[in-house]
């Protein structure tokens, strides 16, 4: 497996998108403020994985919280349906609509199949840099047990 190209450089933070309310949030604000951050992208919102891999995110949520993480998903879907996702699956952790794939080409996302958005998280430390990616389609939960060993050893190494 190849060393994804933002491994041990600083995360993409020159951007902003809108989250489930609407608002337009910079994603430098969620990046390196002294805090890990956990950016997770995902195909769609409402379908069998994401919904697994999203309430994995919210089930886990105390740990990150616990830790002062933060954890952002994103999405191409509109914030409409952002925000029915967000309701229905009581969320705890901002949604950001990404419908240019803007941060999904600024994080270099590998499409599954040539054209399927693909499932990548990436793990920042408190100084904005990228120390982990995990990236697999099918194994949902998986990026939520990658994210929580990393916040747990972040918390440690501190």
């Amino acid at each position: 497996m190849t060393k994804h190209s933002l491994m041990d450089q600083p995360a993409p933070s020159n951007l902003v998108l809108q989250n489930q309310e609407g608002e337009s949030v910079e994603l430098k604000s969620f990046i390196g403020n002294g805090k890990p951050s956990v950016i997770f992208f995902y195909p769609k919102d409402e379908t069998y994985g994401c919904t697994k891999e999203v309430c994995s995110f919210r089930d886990s949520y105390s740990v990150f919280s616990d830790a002062g993480a933060t954890v952002v998903g994103i999405s191409s879907d509109p914030v409409d349906k952002h925000k029915r996702f967000y309701d229905t699956q009581h969320l705890q952790f901002p949604l950001l609509s990404d419908p240019n794939s803007e941060a999904r080409k600024l994080y270099d996302v590998p499409k599954t199949l040539g054209f399927l958005p693909g499932r990548a998280t990436f793990l920042i430390d408190k100084d904005g840099i990228v120390r982990d990616v995990f990236n697999s389609m099918m194994d949902f939960e998986g990026h939520v047990k990658k994210s929580v060993e990393f916040v747990k050893n972040q918390v440690v190494s501190t």
